[in-house]
């Protein structure tokens, strides 16, 4: 059994972007990992159309919790997978130049 702590979470994921529009995703995932990820840069690309370049930095309000429900998330998971739609922001941290030289 999970704890609270490692309880997966329904989360909606929504940047609005001015004119160009919004980017918004449907996912599961834990309050760790939103956690952890608040603060990072993430670079979208040109999502929204060319020259749209979207990125930035990722902040708590960006993220709304539609349920906490475990046996509804269990089922949804197993029907949908951990990603249901639109964007996620985990897929699009932008590394650390740095980090990438290391490595090489």
């Amino acid at each position: 059994m999970r704890t609270k702590a490692m309880s997966r979470i329904l989360v909606e994921f929504k940047w609005y972007c001015g004119r160009m529009g919004t980017l918004s995703g449907l996912f599961v995932t834990t309050q760790e990992e939103i956690d952890n990820i608040i603060g990072k840069e993430v670079y979208f690309g040109e999502v929204l159309g060319k020259h749209s370049e979207i990125q930035g930095e990722i902040t708590a309000e960006d993220f709304k919790v539609k349920s906490d429900d475990q046996a509804f998330i269990d089922k949804l998971v197993e029907v949908l997978g951990e990603h249901i739609s639109g964007y996620s922001p985990f897929d699009y941290i932008e590394e650390d130049e740095e980090d990438e030289s290391d490595e090489e």
